[in-house]
């Protein structure tokens, strides 16, 4: 009888135990955000919603953001104390601020672009795999087409890229201009249309594309642009209408459609025997010019560049990739970096972008964003170097190195 007690005792001891351990690994697992993340944005109205990846605990703690379907960016740094997260991703002046109750996320993303701060409600749920895809009648809609503007964009475009890379019912995919691009929008097919969205610390945005019977797509775009676009300050740009329509390009050519700009073509030098300078104060406001003993007898490549602009960022982890490979073999990058007034006092964004990407290439501070063409034209003929051309420029490199030796601009060029 005693030995029976004693079991049964032993038995409730041990029952209890097992279920403290339990509402103590529940406990924890609910305050902890170390995980995936089902994220949105929102704001009047619009949801935009994007994978959040956060890893890590105490000083290593980090989040990690998208592009598609690809990790792409993280924070600069990042807490979580008391229920509460911050994650900062200052090369964008991007501030993610959110509490932690009932496995939930709740806060607000504030970001500054171009000198204008704007504010999105936050929220987020754990990331739940989802169950295998009902879609399966998903079209295929992967390839490049085009997008016709009814009014030209502000750089002159009458028609842009659509380019989509398609996994069965998910879909990324991106609208590129001759300038950059939307970043990749992501999503699925559901309801007989997909919904993609983007946010990648900057550019946040939604389309929802539907195929037509005709074999286009139809394009509803709510961005930054799009919100603008009412506004008086801001004049009409066809990049920022709401509805757009995509051909194939076949089908656009059949149609007498225009065709998207080529990148080659689009910026032109003004007189290409006329020789490029510069006089710019770097970060601690030392003037560095082109005659600087640095650049003699290199190839130099003047970037025009500035920290609130997305593309630039995208730009400069190629930049970073080209400088490493020829630095020593007689290339010169230098940025001509264009800043609002209120960042050029503490260069914050810039400061936070240098390290970010790790850029060891010449930064100069050449004014406000509103100044570049005026301090262009003044100080010399000078195309933009586009995103798009960068992977072409390694194939082009030897002849370039090849023109420079023969004018004797380049002695002692060493081997690849």
């Amino acid at each position: 009888m005693r030995a029976s007690l004693r079991s049964a005792i032993l038995a409730v001891i041990l029952a209890g135990v097992g279920a403290a351990m339990a509402v103590t690994r529940a406990g924890n697992a609910a305050d902890t955000v170390d995980g995936r993340w089902n994220a949105q944005l929102t704001q009047n109205g619009t949801a935009i919603a994007f994978r959040l990846d956060i890893s890590g605990s105490g000083p290593g703690l980090k989040g990690t953001l998208y592009d598609g379907f690809e990790p792409y960016d993280g924070t600069t740094s990042a807490s979580f104390e008391n229920g509460k997260l911050v994650l900062n991703i200052e090369h964008y002046l991007t501030t993610i601020t959110a509490t932690l109750q009932d496995g939930k996320l709740t806060g607000e993303v504030v970001t500054q672009s171009r000198g204008a701060g704007t504010a999105y409600g936050f929220q987020a749920t754990r990331y739940v795999t989802p169950l295998p895809s009902a879609a399966l009648d998903a079209p295929s809609i992967a390839g490049s087409w085009e997008i016709p503007l009814e009014t030209p964009s502000s750089k002159g475009e009458k028609a842009f890229r659509f380019v989509v890379l398609q996994h069965g019912a998910d879909v990324a995919a991106s609208i590129l201009r001759v300038d950059g691009d939307t970043g990749a929008y992501s999503g699925t097919y559901q309801d007989g249309r997909w919904v993609l969205s983007h946010f990648d610390g900057s550019r946040p945005g939604v389309i929802v594309v539907s195929a037509t019977q005709e074999g286009a797509l139809e394009i509803l775009q709510s961005n930054e642009g799009t919100a603008k676009s009412g506004v008086a300050a801001n004049p009409a740009d066809g990049r920022n209408v709401t509805k757009l329509i995509a051909y194939r390009s076949q089908v656009a050519r059949e149609k007498g459609l225009p065709e998207p700009e080529n990148y080659d073509s689009h910026t032109t030098i003004r007189d290409p025997n006329e020789k490029f300078t510069f006089n710019f104060p770097d970060v601690n406001n030392h003037l560095v010019s082109s005659d600087d003993p640095r650049f003699k007898g290199k190839v130099v490549l003047a970037i025009v560049t500035g920290t609130w602009c997305p593309n630039c960022h995208d730009e400069a982890q190629y930049l970073v990739q080209l400088d490493k490979k020829y630095r020593d073999k007689g290339l010169a990058i230098v940025a001509l970096d264009f800043e609002e007034p209120e960042q050029q006092g503490s260069l914050t964004r810039q400061r936070a972008f240098v390290k970010q990407y790790g850029v060891k290439y010449t930064y100069l501070i050449a004014g406000a964003p509103v100044e570049r063409r005026a301090v262009l034209l003044e100080w010399a003929a000078f195309a933009d170097f586009l995103t798009e051309r960068l992977p072409l420029l390694e194939k082009d490199w030897k002849t370039y190195r090849e023109t420079l030796r023969a004018a004797g601009e380049l002695p002692g060029d060493p081997p690849d």
